[in-house]
């Protein structure tokens, strides 16, 4: 099963206003995800949509009227000091259970507000953060989250640590897994010799429930539907099939860079640089692979053995609209092609992973078929993401 477990529902800020519930489980099916995160489960508002909405199993999962599954999740932002420096790391955390989600967010309350933003901010330390959470339950998993981000992230370039250790101190020995992030895929992380006893996850940190977000990255359990199931597989990798993965140069930060001057440069030239803008003087933002480069202790290329298969692909309607020389991804033309290929092949993962060509050619033309095998075997160049800005595939 395709499970996408990093999420945000309305209440978070730079949302879609529109989200929830229906149009997640909508669009979750559209795209060929089989269970979803709930997201921002701490928020009032939110948790109170969700008991609404969802129905508790005894298996840990919540259902909708439907029957679509959702795994109760959420990600918290802590910000504080250690070692003379200023750190802010974003974490996954899932919950077995909605007991437990109270007993978190009562935790919580006894440490600041999480009232105004679907990803609220604590004062909390990492290591005193998992201590806390497992006296609460063990069953909690913490993943850190979009690890190598640089403004918020256990290994940003701007106030991350450079081991997890030094992120997690004693509590590191309950640190099982990771998310790769936009800008990173496993083999950038099989890099680093301290990753190797973790399992690397994907998620896609969908701010929306639209096609070209929910799902773009995720991961593949072969496990039963429940959350013991699913918990395991993430500690222990037994089940963890996959991950399905953007190209890393689509990622916002992959590359270091200056928005504000357009300057966009490879980690040597950053170097060269001493990652100064060379049009103002100012400091860019090192991209993730430069700070990879910094950490990594094994050559580019090194494959980490017997790992979990990785699909790369980028989202169907960046192919539709480079192809058709369309401008915006929910355009009315864009949807026209994307609603023609969903009707003849159910799911957008289904058309991007399976679909032969021929099938494909009686429904589009040949141009976007050429493309959709292409980005199936990873052959679409991408003009790498920096300091914020998407990467952009190179189709037209």
């Amino acid at each position: 099963m395709i499970v996408d477990l990093h999420l945000h529902g309305r209440y978070s800020q730079a949302t879609s206003k529109n989200i929830n519930i229906e149009s997640l489980e909508k669009w979750a099916k559209i795209k060929g995800i089989d269970l979803l995160g709930t997201g921002d489960f701490t928020h009032p508002k939110w948790i109170e949509e969700l008991k609404t909405n969802l129905t508790p199993q005894d298996n840990g999962i919540l259902t909708t009227k439907n029957g679509f599954p959702f795994m109760l999740t959420t990600e918290l932002s802590l910000i504080y000091s250690q070692e003379g420096k200023g750190r802010r790391v974003h974490n996954v955390i899932t919950a077995p259970n909605l007991e437990v989600v109270e007993q978190i967010t009562e935790w919580l309350l006894t440490k600041g507000r999480i009232d105004y933003d679907g990803r609220p901010i604590f004062k909390i330390p990492c290591p005193e953060f998992v201590e806390s959470l497992r006296k609460i339950s063990k069953d909690i998993e913490v993943i850190p989250a979009h690890i190598w981000t640089p403004w918020f992230s256990m290994f940003g370039a701007k106030s991350g640590f450079d081991t997890i250790k030094d992120c997690f101190l004693d509590q590191t020995k309950h640190i099982h897994s990771i998310e790769t992030g936009l800008s990173s895929d496993p083999a950038m992380n099989w890099r680093l010799k301290q990753l190797d006893k973790i399992n690397m996850l994907s998620f896609s940190d969908s701010h929306s429930y639209w096609p070209w977000r929910l799902g773009r990255e995720a991961t593949i359990l072969d496990v039963k539907k429940d959350y013991s199931s699913m918990i395991k597989a993430i500690r222990t990798g037994e089940g963890l099939a996959g991950t399905v993965e953007v190209d890393p140069n689509y990622g916002k930060y992959h590359f270091t860079g200056h928005r504000s001057c357009d300057v966009c440069v490879d980690p040597k030239k950053s170097k060269e640089l001493n990652h100064i803008c060379p049009k103002c003087n100012k400091q860019m933002t090192v991209g993730v692979a430069e700070r990879i480069e910094e950490l990594a202790d094994r050559p580019e290329g090194y494959v980490r053995p017997n790992a979990p298969k990785v699909h790369t692909l980028l989202p169907l309607q960046e192919l539709v609209c480079n192809v058709n020389g369309i401008k915006g991804l929910g355009s009315k033309k864009a949807f026209g092609i994307f609603d023609e290929l969903i009707k003849n092949f159910k799911s957008e993962y289904n058309i991007l992973l399976n679909v032969p060509g021929e099938e494909l050619n009686k429904v589009v033309d040949q141009k976007l078929t050429s493309a959709i095998l292409a980005n199936r075997e990873n052959k679409i160049e991408v003009k790498p993401g920096y300091d914020g800005v998407y990467g952009e595939p190179q189709l037209a």
